[in-house]
Formats: structure tokens, C-alpha cells, sequence
């Protein structure tokens, strides 16, 4: 009876030095090569944990085959240890997959100026990553199940049935796929990537995060705005930073009519030559419109990003509105009132108004003369009525 325990205890303590002293092994190899390689240094770090935890199960796994000595309880052990191979295989894959887009990411930087294929990259890697990850658990539980032999008879007849339970599960999870394919769509279709500026829903933010099921946009107050990927593929939104993060801004300003615009111009080209902000692509400034008692004026300034653009905008409307109140007051817009005495309407003469003719004179733009009665059938296809004293065509 003894005997039998120390044989288990033996090829225990055996499996348990062989695992041991290949891990060793391979810590050293993965140091020795971290020193040239990056991938190796995340590697080990990453996957230390799992790898160690994979070869004790398996080292005690076959100590428990091969020499546990009660029959009964070596069928136990042994699916014990089964499902924890397969916990820490799977663990271990998830780990590689970690390492492998940790690695990817590495070589592309979000944190410089021009970083539009960075984050297409970042952005596809990072979904990628979980829906990969996700697989691996789902097969794992699956291999888990059916190591029992209940499970596996159970999921022979459900394999019989897979057309109509699918169907039953594609209605049942209609919204969740739609927005797990939508996601897809955004990440592939390079539509929506981290790190982009848009205004989605009437907000301004930036995407902090892409997953299979909906988009976080952390926004210019610091709140965060949760959407269904089906949002971006179904509405239209504005990504500013698409395909770079330049941006143009207007600032609109109502002034009175007696605003100098070329001085205006010459103290806007002053104020955008002190600030860093402005990026020295474009600087203009236009009477857009000269209606209603006010003169309009539109400044257009360029910026690196859409952040660097507010604060510019801000910056010249404030430069712009204390150079108006200081340098030219006259140009503030004011509300002009005239005041009158009370007096009779104007009369005129029985003679006057005997030869008055109170019939409205001249031309209108499609009636009252031959050509504008010719303007007038063009919109209404009728036959031109034409008068004695117009000119008859020649026959």
C-alpha cells in the first residue's frame, strides 16, 4: 500500500524538478535575449505567470497517470488537473496574444504631431486584441465542458439542432451583433480611431476607447460619453482629425458701419505674430455680410489641433474686442433712435391730385414689356402675347 504512495511521491517530486528547471531555462534564455530585444523583456512578464502555472499541472497531471495508487480517486484527479491544463493553456494564449499586440504597438507612437496611422493601428490592434482574447475564453469553457461526459452528450444533440437554435440566438442577440459587426466595420473601415477629435450627438470630445460593442468619447469637460457602435455606422458625425489634426476657425464679429476693416486687418496680423498658437498656414479677415445696421466681420485663423484652435479663436475675439473699445469706439454696434415732432401728414393740391395717376408706373422683372413676358414663359411654358408695338418677326 506504501509503496504506491511513495512511487506517486516520487514522480511527483520529479515532475515538479523537471518543470522547475525548464522554466529556469527558459527565464535565462528570455534575459539573455532582452537585452537586444524588446519582445523578449514583455514576453517574460507577461507570460512568466501563466507558463509556470502550465508546467506544474502537467508535471503533477502525469505523476497522477501514471503512479497514483487509488484507482477511484485517479479519475477525479486526473479531470481536475484536465481542466486546470486547459485553464492555463488558455491563460497562456491570452498572454501571447497580449505580448503580441503589446509588441505591435510599441513601434507606432500616438504622442507625436502626425500620428494618423498610429492610431489606425492602435485602434484595429486594440480590437483585435479583445476579440481574440474572447475566443480564446469561449473555446476554453467549451473544452472545459465537455470533458465531462454528460456535457458532451448534451452537446451532440444540440449540434443536431444547430440551425434552429441558431436562428433562435441570432434574433435573441440581434442588437448585441449588430453593434459586435459594427464595430468591425468602424475599426477596418479606418472610419474612427482612438485617440480621433469628432463631435458625435451634439458633443465635442475625443475616442478614448473602441470595443466590439460601443465607442467612449472622453469630452472637452472631462464627462465621458458612452455610444453603441451601431451610432457611427448608422449617423452622421464629424471627425475632425480624419486625415490630419489641422484645423480652420472662424470668428464672427458685428460691428458698426464705420469699422475700418484695414485696420482691423493690420492689428489681427500684430495679434497672431505674438501667439504661439497660430500655426502660420491662414489669417484672413472678410466683411462677409453689410445688412440689418451692422457690418459683419469674419476672421478665419489656422491651428495645429482642434484644443490649440479654441483657445486661438478666444484669443482673437478677445484681442479683437479690446482694440474695437480702445482704438475705434465709433465702431461698437449701436442702436440708432430718431426723434421727431409730432406733425400733419403731408396734403397736396385738388390739382395735384386730379392729374395724379394712382396707378403704379415701370416694369417688372416678368411682366409689363415683351421681354420680360419672354422671361416669364420660360418658367411657365406659355405662348408670349405680343403687343403693336413690338417688333414683328420677319416672315
Amino acid at each position: 500500500m506504501w509503496d504506491g504512495w511513495v512511487d506517486f511521491g516520487i514522480a511527483a517530486v520529479i515532475g515538479i524538478g523537471v518543470a522547475i528547471l525548464i522554466a529556469v531555462v527558459a527565464m535565462i534564455a528570455l534575459a539573455v535575449i532582452a537585452r537586444r530585444r524588446r519582445w523578449a523583456g514583455v514576453l517574460s512578464r507577461q507570460s512568466r505567470a501563466p507558463f509556470r502555472m502550465l508546467l506544474l499541472v502537467v508535471a503533477l497531471w502525469v505523476a497522477v497517470r501514471v503512479a497514483f495508487p487509488d484507482d477511484t480517486w485517479r479519475g477525479i484527479l486526473g479531470q481536475i488537473l484536465t481542466i486546470l491544463i486547459i485553464a492555463a493553456s488558455a491563460w497562456l494564449l491570452a498572454s501571447l496574444v497580449v505580448v503580441a499586440t503589446d509588441v505591435a504597438l510599441g513601434r507606432y507612437r500616438i504622442d507625436v504631431p502626425d500620428n494618423r496611422v498610429a492610431r489606425r493601428i492602435r485602434t484595429q490592434t486594440l480590437v483585435v486584441r479583445r476579440l481574440a482574447i474572447a475566443i480564446i475564453v469561449i473555446i476554453g469553457i467549451g473544452a472545459v465542458l465537455l470533458t465531462f461526459d454528460s456535457v458532451r452528450a448534451i452537446g451532440a444533440s444540440v449540434l443536431a439542432s444547430a440551425g434552429i437554435a441558431s436562428i433562435v440566438a441570432g434574433l435573441a442577440a440581434q442588437s448585441v451583433l449588430a453593434n459586435v459587426f459594427a464595430g468591425l466595420q468602424i475599426v477596418f473601415s479606418d472610419a474612427l480611431r482612438v485617440d480621433d477629435v469628432v463631435v458625435a450627438d451634439g458633443e465635442w470630445g475625443r475616442v478614448g476607447e473602441i470595443t466590439l460593442s460601443y465607442v467612449v468619447l472622453d469630452l472637452w469637460d472631462d464627462r465621458r460619453l458612452v455610444l453603441p457602435c451601431t451610432y457611427f455606422t448608422t449617423t452622421p458625425f464629424e471627425n475632425w482629425t480624419r486625415t490630419g489634426s489641422e484645423l480652420l476657425g472662424a470668428v464672427e464679429m458685428d460691428l458698426d458701419w464705420n469699422v475700418s476693416p484695414v485696420l482691423m486687418r493690420s492689428h489681427l496680423q500684430r495679434v497672431l505674430e505674438r501667439t504661439d498658437l497660430w500655426d502660420g498656414r491662414t489669417a484672413v479677415l472678410q466683411v462677409t455680410d453689410a445688412v440689418a445696421g451692422y457690418v459683419r466681420v469674419r476672421i478665419l485663423v489656422t491651428a495645429k489641433d482642434a484644443p490649440t484652435l479654441f483657445d486661438l479663436r478666444c484669443l482673437v475675439r478677445e484681442a479683437m474686442v479690446t482694440w474695437v473699445q480702445e482704438s475705434m469706439p465709433q465702431a461698437v454696434p449701436v442702436q440708432r433712435v430718431l426723434m421727431t415732432d409730432a406733425a400733419t401728414p403731408a396734403t397736396r393740391s385738388p390739382a395735384d391730385a386730379a392729374t395724379a395717376d394712382p396707378t403704379p408706373t415701370g416694369d417688372g422683372l416678368f411682366t409689363g414689356s415683351a421681354d420680360a413676358e419672354r422671361r416669364a414663359s420660360t418658367f411657365t411654358n406659355a405662348i408670349p402675347i405680343l403687343r403693336e408695338d413690338d417688333p414683328q418677326p420677319s416672315s
